[in-house]
């Protein structure tokens, strides 16, 4: 069986209304819905055909009170939840929930890197439940995306946590963009934030096949677009979005062992960071 240790396995939507975001999601990504609810615990999967992608909460009322906004989740896979967890404080994290049981599903905790960025460690309780993403399908997540206040300190940290190695990396004059594998598979890249970015933060991008098409959708179901659609390296597309709600995520179309590059938005984007370089002309664009 292979290992998914330090790799992507599962992606979690906490929103102020969910039956709002599954209306929005199932039309934007073309997913279906199963009810997955414990007593006393509503939780949705979304599903692309066949597969579990990733599932729908609410946000409690008290962590609204705390200040906690809708956000989408990534929930990495590790070998011992209690062993990664304690491991990542003593690197510098911080632990939100504690190592947890889920019965008869996973255990898990809810943490954040050394610059804030929040994730979640969990261990399946079989193999069938802990799979790494599938990042060339449709419905599933095809890039993984942190924005840091340093990305060399981010990297060295989730090298040190998780095994993620360098692949490649854009030092263009936007800043650098470091493209890291996890599973022997690139999955992701990072850059550094810049100043008028608030808080560093993972984003998501989910596959589709019509860029355009699914582009309109978020706006015909009250998201707003960020940004794009863009050209990116190696035939890709992306679209920046939120939510109805506010939770921030992205789509994404093309061929992901090809994707990137990347780069911080410049210093007058106060909304977060730039996602895609557009490809540059010439033979190895």
């Amino acid at each position: 069986m292979v290992s998914s240790h330090g790799c992507f396995v599962w992606y979690e939507l906490t929103t102020t209304d969910p039956d709002a975001a599954k209306t929005f999601y199932t039309d934007v990504v073309g997913w279906s819905t199963r009810d997955a609810s414990m007593p006393g615990a509503a939780y949705t999967l979304f599903a692309a055909g066949e597969d579990p992608v990733a599932g729908l909460t609410g946000l409690p009322a008290e962590a609204r009170k705390m200040g906690a906004q809708p956000r989408w989740m990534g929930y990495v896979g590790v070998d011992d939840v209690d062993v990664a967890t304690d491991r990542l404080q003593r690197l510098g994290g911080t632990v939100y929930v504690p190592p947890t049981d889920v019965p008869d599903v996973s255990r898990f905790s809810i943490v954040a890197d050394p610059q804030a960025a929040t994730l979640a460690l969990v261990k399946g309780l079989n193999s069938g439940q802990q799979q790494p993403a599938a990042l060339g399908m449709l419905g599933h997540v095809g890039w993984h995306e942190l924005s840091a206040v340093d990305w060399e300190k981010a990297f060295a940290f989730y090298g040190e946590l998780f095994g993620w190695q360098k692949v490649d990396a854009d030092f263009g004059g936007i800043g650098t963009y470091l493209l890291f594998s996890a599973g022997g598979q690139t999955v992701g890249g990072m850059s550094t934030k810049p100043p008028t970015v608030p808080m560093p933060f993972w984003l998501y991008y989910f596959n589709v096949g019509d860029l355009d098409a699914a582009a309109e959708r978020v706006k015909a179901g009250g998201g707003k677009i960020l940004e794009g659609p863009l050209e990116a390296r190696g035939g890709n597309r992306i679209v920046r979005c939120t939510d109805p709600q506010g939770a921030m995520f992205a789509l994404r179309t093309g061929r992901p062992k090809t994707i990137g590059y990347f780069g911080p938005a410049a210093a007058d984007d106060p909304a977060s960071t730039r996602l895609f370089v557009p490809k540059r002309a010439g033979p190895n664009a």
